[in-house]
């Protein structure tokens, strides 16, 4: 018998572009969702925080990138 996993929903932070995004599905297991209130995640817990911890380094290299530091 499968045990099934509970979901987690995570919202899109500010400044996540599509490309980002792309990366983010290439690297982990989860879903994107439109809600009423804009696009969720949807995920096991642990999945999203490594996918908050990738765009949250992506966000940082890009603005460094548009800063003139890369």
């Amino acid at each position: 018998m499968q045990e099934e996993k509970e979901e987690f929903q995570m919202g899109i932070p500010n400044g996540v572009g599509e490309a980002m995004l792309a990366h983010a599905f290439e690297k982990f297991d989860f879903k994107l969702e439109q809600t009423e209130f804009g696009p969720v995640l949807i995920g096991e817990y642990d999945e999203l925080v490594k996918v908050r911890e990738f765009l949250a380094n992506a966000i940082k290299e890009r603005l460094e990138e548009l800063e003139g530091k890369n």
